[in-house]
């Protein structure tokens, strides 16, 4: 067990969030392919503090990850708006034109080490 926050990044991450992340000593355990239960929890998301999703293709995996994970900061990262079923249950959605990664980085660590205390 790490004290590291954790963070399950799922997509292909091409504005490098996950890279920021990891600058931040955040532990990232990355999802290659489709988003499902079973990938999820190889990841470790019972444990995750973020479900960081890049693909919204992918976007039925944001419910998934607070099934399995309630407590999880569900955030989507990515230049498309997420489908209407599932946009009431990310917690946070950020368009990648608006906000770089880095400042998103320090904004989740920042934001995970408040809920903490």
């Amino acid at each position: 067990m790490t004290d590291e926050p954790i963070a399950v990044v799922a997509g292909a991450d091409e504005h490098g969030l996950g890279e920021e992340l990891a600058a931040l000593d955040v532990d990232i355990r990355r999802i290659e392919g489709p988003v499902t239960a079973d990938a999820l929890s190889e990841a470790g998301i019972d444990e995750a503090d973020h479900f960081v999703l890049t693909d919204v293709a992918e976007a039925t995996g944001i419910p998934i990850a607070k099934e399995l994970n309630p407590d999880a900061l569900a955030v989507t990262y990515a230049e498309r708006s997420l489908p209407e079923f599932v946009a009431g249950v990310a917690d946070l959605a950020i368009d990648p034109a608006l906000m770089d990664a880095a400042t998103v980085a320090e904004e989740l660590v920042d934001g995970a080490a408040d809920r903490a205390a």
